[in-house]
């Protein structure tokens, strides 16, 4: 079973770790998913959002139909708050900015998907972003997501020179990708009352 984050009647979050994909995919050797191995202990769960199979960190299972519903609309709003915490290459000089390229999907490469800017053809996509630490050519960086597009970060990063470290799509491969979700700010789907869940990054 994952690290359980947070649990109540209406949903839960869990760690998702690095490698694991988060819903199954296409083969049989593609069925061990976050998914699954929620489901083998909460078989109610059901799932709100995704993370890349390379990025670990938080993940929200609603617990009913309705909570889906719930938390979807959220998500739909714009109205749940993600952080992620990432190492990207290099130096970056101001300490606080924001990346807004419109993004698309790379029709010419299927395998591994990847995404793109185009400022043409793309979707909107903003990424804000604050410097944590600079240190041995790396800088550790606070992202901020206020669109949801595929592999947005990743993106983003290359796209100003700094791809984020390991990433075998738009950078250098390493050991793993070094980016996390580390925290998710939304209203309580029952109480309304505002929820923040932390899970620390293990980088």
């Amino acid at each position: 079973m994952l690290k359980i984050i947070y649990q109540d009647e209406a949903l839960m979050a869990v760690d998702k770790p690095t490698g694991l994909l988060s819903v199954p995919g296409r083969g049989a050797d593609k069925q061990d998913c976050c998914l699954a191995r929620v489901r083998a202990e909460f078989p109610e769960a059901l799932m709100v959002h995704r993370l890349d199979m390379d990025t670990s960190g938080l993940i929200l299972f609603a617990r009913s139909p309705e909570v889906q519903r719930a938390l979807s609309l959220q998500f739909e709003k714009r109205e749940i708050q993600k952080t992620y915490v990432a190492l990207i290459e290099g130096l970056l000089e101001q300490d606080e900015g924001m990346v807004d390229y419109p993004m698309r999907k790379d029709m010419e490469q299927r395998l591994p998907p990847k995404h793109l800017v185009d400022c043409v053809r793309g979707k909107k996509a903003v990424t804000e972003w604050r410097v944590l630490e600079r240190s041995d050519g790396v800088t550790r960086v606070a992202l901020f997501p206020k669109t949801g597009r595929s592999h947005q970060l990743r993106v983003h990063m290359q796209s100003i020179g700094h791809p984020i470290v390991g990433d075998n799509i738009y950078g250098v491969a390493g050991e793993r990708l070094m980016l996390h979700a580390e925290s998710v700010e939304l209203a309580h789907p029952a109480t309304g009352e505002p929820l923040h869940l932390r899970c620390p990054a293990p980088f």
